[in-house]
This record gives structure tokens, sequence and C-alpha cells, in this order.
């Protein structure tokens, strides 16, 4: 299979990136998704970034119509950004999504090997934590807390995947079209939680292809002390919601 295809002739492919002030990423990160997956379109969901991200992608738009944006105009955290995106390419009729940072952290280069696992899988997710995986530029604490994140969403959601909180992951959309996003409960990074979790219960395939997560370079992560308890109380009511069989 060539990058640019997928598993079936003449698919789709979309790949969405949520930004906040990413417009400095966004002028080699376009290039490169473009260069790994020429076949594929590229969505850039700005939340009305102060430093001209929409602009900047509405003018590149103009000139590669494989470039889209999708301008929102109040931040209301990466889940509900990422929903966004889905529901534009759901509407659109691709066949594949793959969402990815926008920071680099996930490797452009992996893409289509990402692609490629889609003709056994309804999900392959870019892995920090299987064999091959590893991050670089992250201080202890940070491993220690991530670590800590997914062990406890693979016991307490019941999840198979090593990496349960990493966003680079490409989706066959027949299963998407099955999940009600207006009842999902995350807005926030615990997202990446709980579309595994639902998609789990449909009885979605997980393959894992190991990447190199590297910490960003240009500008600031958007993860904080806040983000980060509101993200482990929303893994908790789900995992309620698991083990009392209704929503708490």
């Amino acid at each position: 299979m060539s990058a640019g295809s997928a598993s079936d002739e003449g698919s789709r492919v979309l790949v969405t990136v949520c930004t906040f002030r990413e417009r400095e990423n966004l002028e080699t990160l376009i290039p490169a998704i473009r260069h790994a997956l020429p076949g594929a379109d590229v969505l850039i969901i700005d939340d009305n970034s102060p430093d001209g991200t929409a602009a900047f992608v509405q003018d590149w738009s103009q000139r590669d119509s494989q470039v889209h944006l999708l301008l929102r105009q109040t931040k209301e955290g990466l889940g509900a950004a990422t929903i966004a995106g889905f529901e534009w390419g759901l509407t659109r009729e691709y066949d594949f999504l793959i969402n990815m940072d926008a920071d680099f952290s996930h490797p452009p280069q992996i893409l289509p090997q990402l692609l490629a696992q889609m003709p056994h899988a309804d999900v392959a997710i870019g892995s920090r934590y299987i064999t091959g995986g590893r991050i670089e530029g992250w201080p202890w604490f940070r491993h220690v807390m991530s670590r800590g994140v997914n062990f406890y969403a693979r016991n307490w959601l019941g999840l198979t995947c090593r990496d349960c909180s990493g966003a680079f992951r490409c989706y066959r959309t027949g299963l998407l079209r099955q999940l009600d996003f207006t009842r999902f409960r995350a807005k926030g990074y615990a997202f990446q939680e709980e579309i595994l979790y639902h998609l789990h219960r449909k009885g979605a395939r997980f393959t894992e292809v190991p990447i190199t997560f590297r910490d960003r370079v240009v500008g600031t992560s958007k993860i904080n002390g806040s983000e980060a308890r509101k993200a482990l109380k929303d893994i908790f009511l789900l995992g309620c919601d698991r083990l009392f069989g209704t929503r708490r």
C-alpha cells in the first residue's frame, strides 16, 4: 500500500490537528503531513488563536485545496475541538480520520505506518509504551504521571491498549459513526481515554505502532494542574459508569 492510500482502493483520509497558538509549528507541520500522506486532506481545528493561526491556514487553503480550516470562536477544550473535527470529517464521508498534535511530538513520518494498519484494525495508535516506543525530553515527574494515568485508565476502564492517553491515532470512520458524541463526558484531555472506552464497547480492534515522542520545541504545553485533575475526575466517573452500568 502506498503512502496516502488506505486499505481500500479510493479510500479518503483526513488528518485533523487541533490548534491554539500553533502558527509557527504549522508552517513546517503542514508540509510534513502533505509529504507523508500526499493523498490525504488536512483539517486544522483552531480555537480562535490570537497569533493569527486561522488567517495563516485560510491563506494556505486558498493555495492548496487539500488543506482546510475549521475555526471555532471559543476555547472549550481539546476533546471538544477533536469532536468538532471528527464531525466535520464524518459529514464529508471520509473513510479514515487520523488525529495528531501540532507540536511535532507526533512524528509525521509515521502517518503511513498508522494507515497501513487499517486492513486489520479499527484504531491504530501511535504508542509510546510498546516495544520500540519511547519519550524524549520529559522530566522524570511527567514520565511518572503519564504512566500512572495509563495504568489507571487501563484498569479502571477495562482497556487493553498500552498507550491510552496519546492523541496520535488513526480511526476507521465506520465505528466512529456509531458513537453519540453529544453524550461524551470529557471535553478536555480525558477525551483520549473516553473515545477508546466507547469504541472498545463497540468491539473495536486496536493495534499500536511504536513512536518516539519528543517534547515540543516551539510554543508551550496547554496542559496544567487544573486540566490534569479534571481528566482524572472524568476517567473516574467514566469508570463508575462502567461499574454501575449507567451514567453517573
